[in-house]
């Protein structure tokens, strides 16, 4: 059998743990929320990234497209 005495520490006990369960569980919660936060700023990131390459690619492929018919012209010019 358990002490009546014992009965009100355990209370007391378990009402701490319960608690402290809280407080870890509220800190698990920020801490997952901070890493979902930052994942979606490194996606943000990585997509603008990409996005600048392509305007990059594409910039540099109409200033290769423009040399090339400056070349064509040249020639039909040097040609004639």
């Amino acid at each position: 059998m358990i002490p009546v005495a014992d009965q009100p520490v355990r209370l007391e006990q378990t009402t701490e743990l319960q608690i402290q369960n809280r407080t870890l569980e509220m800190h698990l919660l920020q801490e997952s929320l901070a890493r979902a936060h930052m994942q979606e700023r490194l996606r943000e990131a990585e997509n603008q990234r990409v996005g600048l390459r392509v305007v990059r690619a594409n910039r540099l492929r109409r200033k290769a497209e423009r040399a090339s018919m400056r070349a064509r012209r040249a020639l039909a010019v040097a040609v004639m």
